[in-house]
């Protein structure tokens, strides 16, 4: 098989480990894979002649050049951060990118590097994904867009999505599966200590990070809710204690935050109990008890819906030892 030529698009501000962490790995893959199997050229690419990530750090890079994938690694962003502001100094990887895309290039984000493809009109009528801390971000700048915040990698006619920082490898182990085959992508996991079966973003979601909307009404609501995790679910109670009715209770809330009180109701018990696997040693019929479900078998179907995981899968993967 001929080689996969991978461009790693390098711009001012980028993060230098997102610019270097997929050649790595594609290193390691041609080493687990031998001399007889599928190789990766791989460059560090720019249409500036010097460039400085995230830090300062200098990075050697090449000019653009015609390449099977491009790239392009995300970088430091704080919520608030204007958007735009940070992205007019990058026209010219904008261009770039824009113009791989149209040769038929597959471009390929990571973290919010997506934000570099929504500026070239990649994502429009997509399925994308991004970091989930930024994901509504994306969504407010791409409206056109399909952001899936649950995904670690979404591909999408020819465009390649992945979530935070780690998810680059995700990208980097299907990318070597299906250019050098299952089982160099399985020793280069085991090799690397990277999880090869991840499948969500979801786990790592932690709602106390997301931006506020400032909308009072909405957040009274969730705290309510937040401090009565194990009551009963009532409508009629709930809107009773503020004065409106449950229609009323019900369109603010959903204009306000885009679901119902009981969606956020269930986030918020599962939360908490993805807290208490992570630091108890509480069964898990006792912390469905204590987060308002009597039935175990009902709190663990809701658990791996929203997480990815069963309570014992998730326990495993995330406990935190006591010392």
């Amino acid at each position: 098989m001929s080689a996969l030529r991978v461009g790693v698009l390098a711009y001012p501000g980028c993060f230098a480990s997102e610019v270097y962490g997929v050649p790595d790995l594609l290193t390691m893959a041609m080493h687990a894979a031998g001399p007889d199997r599928a190789r990766y050229e791989v460059s560090v690419v720019s249409p500036r002649r010097r460039v400085a990530a995230s830090g300062g750090a200098a990075l050697a890079v090449s000019p653009l050049r015609e390449v099977d994938v491009l790239v392009v690694p995300g970088f430091e962003l704080l919520p608030g951060l204007d958007m735009d502001a940070k992205l007019a100094p990058l026209a010219p990887e904008v261009a770039a990118i824009r113009s791989h895309a149209a040769a038929g290039t597959a471009v390929v984000s990571i973290c919010v590097g997506a934000f570099l493809l929504a500026e070239a009109g990649l994502l429009n009528r997509r399925r994308a994904t991004t970091a989930w801390l930024f994901a509504d971000e994306l969504a407010r700048h791409c409206p056109d867009a399909e952001i899936r915040p649950e995904r670690l990698v979404v591909t999408d006619k020819g465009v390649t999505t992945t979530a935070a920082f780690s998810a680059m490898y995700d990208f980097a182990l299907e990318l070597i599966r299906r250019h050098s085959g299952a089982d160099v992508a399985r020793t280069t996991a085991r090799v690397a200590l990277v999880d090869d079966a991840r499948s969500s973003q979801t786990p790592y979601v932690d709602a106390r990070l997301l931006p506020r909307s400032g909308n009072d009404f909405s957040h009274r609501v969730m705290r309510r809710l937040d401090q009565n995790l194990a009551a009963r679910y009532d409508l009629a109670a709930l809107s009773e204690a503020f004065n409106v009715s449950t229609r009323t209770l019900l369109r603010r809330f959903a204009d306000e935050t885009g679901r119902s009180p009981l969606e956020y109701l269930q986030s918020a018990r599962v939360r908490r109990a993805r807290h208490l696997l992570e630091t108890t040693d509480r069964t898990v019929a006792g912390i469905s008890a204590a987060v308002g479900y009597r039935d175990p078998g009902t709190f663990a179907a809701l658990f791996a819906k929203h997480t990815g995981r069963r309570p014992r899968d998730y326990r495993a993967t995330f406990r935190r030892d006591a010392d």
